[in-house]
């Protein structure tokens, strides 16, 4: 991808604006994120995803599993701190 996502541009304001391990633990993608990720997959089951997509839906994981990791960090971090 030659410009920066929406779902990336999320993730650095929401970084860029400070947090906590509980907002980190709470955020959940936009709605718009949302559903260009289902329909990403969608186009995906069906076997008509061009490689652009392909690429767009590979970046969403990636995101994806770097929140995974954030939130399970954030969740040690609570559960150390009572």
């Amino acid at each position: 991808m030659s410009t920066v996502s929406p779902a990336y541009l999320e993730i650095i304001d929401f970084i860029a604006g400070g947090t906590t391990p509980e907002a980190v633990v709470n955020f959940h993608p936009s709605p718009e994120a949302q559903r260009r990720v289902a329909e990403l997959v969608q186009h995906e089951k069906v076997g008509d995803l061009s490689s652009e997509e392909q690429a767009e839906l590979d970046h969403y994981e990636e995101l994806e599993h770097i929140l995974r990791m954030a939130k399970a960090k954030a969740r040690l971090i609570l559960s150390h701190a009572q």
